[in-house]
């Protein structure tokens, strides 16, 4: 089973962080209010029927289209023509500095079950903590990372700063599978079945195994320079 693995795609970082601070945005409170503390907003580009609910597809029949929204990021347009598989709910999140995504798991949203989350950081700073199954990944901006959201995962802003991310639901098929298997830094832990991972929501999962290059490296984005290991223990 996959926990996280660091994708080689390369979106228009730039141009879509231009068209995000050139915009007066109407964020909405996430629907899953009882999850989180402080404020965690969001803005749909895609969704069911192209409408303003933010609630991820409820049945399979749900069919998604873009949202009048994705008409003021034609950089995003653009990366997603790029994808060779169906992609479902695409949306902005916005975690403001100091709120906290409290531990919990999205219900089947994984790679082995057929539904992969891509992260893609649009703005950050170096203290938010991102865990999937106690594991800490740490997304530099305009790097695209897979996520299994059916594991336990919360997040903090300890910054001051507000963090603000791409979030992309796709199927899974032959070519996201490839890029997901491929990936240079891969985290990966034993199967377990839905009542298992349910059951260890207040536990640690053993064995975890990692597939990362311990590799230190800098990037400076924005003014800001990070430091990032690609191996988070």
């Amino acid at each position: 089973m996959i926990v996280y693995a660091k994708l080689s795609v390369f979106p228009e970082y730039s141009l879509m962080k231009q068209e995000l601070k050139s915009l007066l945005l109407h964020w909405d409170n996430h629907f899953n209010s009882g999850n989180y503390e402080g404020s965690w907003t969001v803005l749909p580009l895609r969704s069911v029927g192209g409408l303003d609910t933010i609630i991820p597809g409820l049945t399979a029949n749900d069919v998604f289209a873009d949202h009048p929204n994705m008409d003021m990021f034609p950089s995003i347009r653009k990366f997603l023509a790029t994808f060779q598989c169906t992609v479902k709910s695409v949306r902005l999140l916005n975690l403001a500095a100091g709120a906290v995504i409290k531990p919990h798991c999205d219900h089947e949203l994984s790679f082995e079950l057929g539904e992969a989350r891509l992260h893609i950081p649009l703005v950050t700073n170096p203290d938010v903590a991102f865990y999937v199954q106690d594991q800490r990944i740490t997304m530099l901006p305009g790097e695209c990372w897979y996520m299994n959201a059916n594991l336990r995962h919360h997040v903090t802003n300890g910054g001051k700063t507000d963090r603000i991310h791409l979030v992309i639901d796709c199927e899974v098929n032959a070519w996201l599978g490839e890029l997901i298997n491929s990936a240079d830094c891969i985290s990966r832990i034993p199967d377990y079945s839905q009542q298992q991972l349910l059951d260890m929501i207040s536990v640690d999962i053993p064995n975890k195994v990692h597939q990362c290059s311990t590799a230190k490296y800098t990037t400076s984005l924005s003014g800001i320079k990070y430091t990032n290991y690609a191996l988070y223990p």
